[in-house]
């Protein structure tokens, strides 16, 4: 695979002369293309004395300079005109750019003398911190800026909804200009993401998390190494994760690395869906070739989709969607029970005193299971066909009860589980997200309960080690994370997404990191 020219910048906000020299150091280290200085970050600076200093600093790197006025969204508050004449000097003493807003573009750039205008490259800027006009909106604003002589059109909206993304998209793909187009907001994440697919002229990392400049801007260490920002084209494939919790996953990880290491062109990407059936019709293209769904949507996954495997259709729920290339239609697909049931296997093949002898170690053993969601049907789906006995509990006991008449088991409440002990070495499998990052220390079960289980699964992997295990092996049982039904729910997920064999030593090396 090439490399693409979309370029990547680090915005540098230091509050003193000093910090902006320390930051513009670590952007060095970490291979950034360009530097964005926001001078309307510096408590105090000399205009010709402080400029050169800092270009002086940046020889490996492009410079673009930006004082942005609190009525756009920064942190300037001063005199105006004192705020553009500091971006004159910056044209004068050899930036490589200079951004100005819409507001004043046309007047700023009007002023500049012949010689001044002809070094740096402008770019006119709009913020738009509410929400993403429609197309034709955002199109008579392209014409608006490039009215006032800008070279680089930049527009920066806000994602309500992640199918906003794609009227940006659709901008900058048809764009006849050099173009930077962004949407904030967690929702807008793949706007940053995928610029090089589209061709926008470049995006925004911040140094480390916590040192954004506007609000869903990943690192530069995510954008090359977890997304692997240079390997992306216009004709890359993308997959991703639909649901509302995917800020902190580790999907991405695995499958981008797996991407990479047998050259495959694709990036895997978060999206954080509100409507599913929207999402899905919005990102219609054969480039979207797959999803992984996780909660809210395994169920109404299976709603969404042209045919559902047989198995994912009995389970009543699909975390596996696939755009079959040959007509564009979506192929549901059920992967969870095989990484669930295969982890709690191993766990229970891995203890002398639980497992002894031949076929499923399951056959034969109670299995409590949390949750009636997509993520329990398949683990209380998958238990039953490997011989166990069946109990669902769920914070609602009539989908509880529903899961247990369709598996053939029983069904409680989740304050029945304080006092359940029909036998000792039973299995308890949390499919619920509580006790996901960052609410950590939220369990549905007290530790007291769980001295009679033999094994405790939990299908949460962020953090690998959630209270539930934790407590869980303070009482004495085996625990199983769910980073082993991760890796075992990713493996066929892998090869249906490609058509490869998942590189299954890869994905442990990758996990094992997580």
């Amino acid at each position: 695979m090439g490399t693409y020219s979309t370029l990547i910048c680090a915005p540098i906000m230091g509050k003193s002369m000093t910090q902006m020299f320390t930051d513009m150091d670590e952007a060095k280290e970490i291979g950034v293309d360009i530097v964005e200085i926001r001078l309307d970050y510096l408590s105090s600076f000399n205009p010709h004395q402080d400029l050169p200093a800092l270009i002086k600093n940046c020889s490996t790197m492009l410079t673009l300079f930006t004082c942005r006025p609190k009525w756009e969204g920064g942190e300037y508050e001063g005199d105006d005109s004192i705020r553009l004449d500091a971006l004159k000097v910056a044209m004068e003493v050899g930036a490589d750019y200079i951004d100005v807003e819409l507001q004043v573009a046309h007047e700023f750039i009007s002023s500049l003398d012949e010689k001044t205008r002809e070094r740096p490259k402008i770019i006119v800027s709009s913020h738009n911190y509410h929400a993403t006009p429609s197309v034709e909106e955002i199109g008579g604003l392209v014409a608006r800026i490039q009215s006032t002589g800008a070279d680089i059109v930049k527009i920066a909206t806000t994602a309500v909804h992640v199918t906003d993304v794609a009227r940006m998209f659709q901008i900058i793909v048809h764009s006849q200009v050099p173009f930077i187009g962004l949407v904030m907001s967690e929702r807008g994440l793949i706007s940053r993401l995928l610029c090089p697919k589209y061709g926008g002229y470049l995006t925004f990392g911040s140094l480390e998390e916590g040192l954004e400049s506007a609000p869903g801007q990943p690192t530069v260490k995510d954008l090359l190494c977890k997304y692997n920002l240079r390997r992306i084209g216009p004709d890359t494939k993308v997959f991703g994760l639909i649901g509302k919790l995917v800020r902190h996953i580790k999907t991405p990880l695995l499958f981008n690395n797996a991407f990479k290491s047998v050259g495959f062109n694709g990036v895997y990407v978060p999206f954080l869906v509100d409507d599913l059936t929207k999402f899905l019709a919005t990102y219609a293209s054969a480039d979207f070739a797959g999803f992984s769904c996780t909660m809210p949507y395994k169920e109404v996954a299976l709603e969404c989709c042209d045919e559902v495997d047989p198995i994912a259709k009995l389970i009543g729920a699909v975390n596996t969607i696939v755009r079959r290339p040959s007509d564009g239609k979506l192929i549901g697909y059920n992967t969870d029970y095989i990484g669930a049931i295969s982890a709690i296997e191993d766990g229970l093949r891995g203890s002398d005193k639980i497992y002894q002898g031949s076929g499923s170690p399951l056959g034969g053993k109670l299995c409590v299971v949390i949750g009636a969601g997509g993520a329990g049907k398949a683990i209380a789906y998958g238990a039953k066909a490997k011989g166990a006995r069946v109990v669902i509990a769920n914070r609602t006991y009539e989908r509880a009860r529903e899961l247990a008449d369709l598996v053939g088991g029983d069904a409680v409440t989740l304050a029945q589980l304080e006092t359940f002990c029909p036998e000792d070495g039973m299995i308890l499998a949390n499919a619920t997200c509580i006790g996901m990052h960052p609410k950590i220390e939220d369990t549905l079960i007290p530790k007291h309960a769980l001295s009679a289980y033999a094994l405790v699964f939990d299908a949460v992997y962020t953090p690998k080690m959630t209270r539930l295990l934790l407590e869980a092996e303070e009482s004495g049982a085996v625990v199983v994370t769910g980073v082993e039904m991760f890796i075992g729910q990713a493996y066929e997920q892998y090869e249906r997404f490609t058509g490869l064999p998942a590189p299954k030593k890869l994905f442990r090396e990758v996990a094992s990191k997580l």
